[in-house]
């Protein structure tokens, strides 16, 4: 999350440099990173920080920069560590598409062979959870942003260095998510050696509407008989919120249903802690929910919400994939999402990234997000942005545009 100044605003910022200090965990940080973080933003404050500190995807690990002006904190940064080998992160590539020509094959080893190249511990500003700008934040009545993204730049620089004294090889930073306005910063990185790409857009369906039936009366006769027809899907499916014990109940179903849709993506960098979601349910209050779908007592999907203030964001989400077609599970679990964000009088809801195309015909629309990434051997990083094209997942959809002023 950025916020733009204007220049009378900047000139009027103390002309003491930037300081910072790293630490090992959020709660080392303590107040100076409570003092420091966004106020509009739970994934970058401690509450949250500290359940995936203490929850943490497969393999990662977690650093935590604190900037300060003279002795006053006036930024963060979260570090994720992440071993990162490109054809463990490739899932199956062969067998996603049914009798692939031969140029097809080839290009798929080909993409594989490339893959298993790129193998290090990744320094990564962000959080590989999300979508969106949670990976720092400064104050913009005590930091001008230029002064932010340089000292953000020498501070993750120093990070690597720290750990390579600790035999510790992360060759790779990775910036993560910054959105089209905040695009000059990421051209100060490109000009301290990053290459600039983009993946998928990150899908938002914004909620000018009163309630649920608002929303449907704002569609097209089109994609409301289509809404209507996968709610009647759902006949004899019963839908409710899970408590505290029922998700504990059901946490290796609940596990076994996110992996079988994680394992089908086509590039997949995070492996989900098993009891992640139960600790969100525990620690983060009335901010998380989670709802499930069962169909004769038997847990049939489920999908999880994070309310970040006006935003709703859709976390991670689970199916059976035998009942998806003649349940329309995953459709009516977009339809469910909106309905709790207009329940929750959000603004909008997050739907990340994936399914580009269904996501859109629910109403959301592609936010554009840009990523940079610098390997810090010279020579390694002319190769940097060709070893993306072959990595980066391509998925081709056609926006579709279910409102009526459409």
């Amino acid at each position: 999350m950025h916020i733009a100044t204007s220049p009378a605003e900047v000139s009027a910022k103390s002309t003491e440099p930037l300081r910072y200090s790293f630490f090992r965990s959020v709660e080392a940080a303590g107040r100076d990173w409570d003092a420091a973080a966004p106020p509009r933003d739970l994934f970058l404050q401690r509450q949250y920080l500290s359940i995936l500190e203490h929850h943490p995807p497969h393999g990662m690990r977690f650093g935590y920069l604190v900037f300060y002006k003279g002795n006053i904190p006036a930024g963060v940064a979260l570090c994720q560590i992440k071993y990162f080998k490109g054809d463990d992160n490739i899932n199956d590539l062969e067998t996603q598409t049914k009798d692939p020509c031969f140029f097809g094959a080839v290009a798929n080893w080909f993409k594989r062979r490339v893959a298993s190249m790129a193998a290090a511990d990744i320094l990564i500003c962000g959080n590989m959870l999300l979508t969106g700008e949670h990976g720092y934040w400064f104050d913009p009545e005590k930091v001008a942003p230029g002064e932010a993204i340089e000292s953000l730049e020498k501070a993750l620089t120093e990070v690597v260095a720290i750990m390579g004294r600790e035999k510790v090889k992360m060759p790779v930073i990775l910036v993560k998510d910054l959105a089209p306005e905040n695009r000059d910063q990421g051209m100060s990185l490109v000009r301290k050696g990053f290459v600039e790409f983009d993946i998928q857009p990150n899908m938002v369906l914004h909620l000018p509407y009163s309630g649920f039936d608002d929303y449907l009366s704002a569609m097209s006769t089109k994609y409301r008989t289509r809404a209507k027809r996968a709610f009647k899907k759902l006949d004899g499916v019963e839908k409710r919120e899970m408590t505290m014990v029922e998700i504990q109940r059901e946490l290796p179903r609940i596990y076994a249903l996110y992996r079988e849709i994680a394992n089908n993506a086509g590039f997949n960098m995070v492996d989900l802690n098993e009891n992640y979601l139960l600790a969100l349910k525990h620690d983060f209050g009335e901010h998380f929910r989670m709802f499930a779908y069962y169909l004769n007592d038997r847990l049939l999907a489920f999908y999880t919400t994070v309310k970040n203030f006006d935003e709703l964001e859709a976390h991670f989400l689970g199916y059976d994939k035998d009942h998806n077609h003649d349940r329309q599970l995953y459709l009516n679990i977009l339809y469910d999402i909106v309905r709790t964000g207009l329940d929750s009088n959000c603004h909008s809801v997050v739907f990340a990234r994936t399914a580009l195309e269904i996501k859109s015909s629910v109403g959301a629309v592609p936010h554009d997000l840009w990523c940079y990434l610098r390997h810090q051997n010279p020579l390694a990083n002319k190769f940097t942005e060709t070893v993306l094209d072959y990595l980066k997942p391509v998925e081709e959809w056609h926006p579709r545009h279910p409102f009526k002023e459409d």
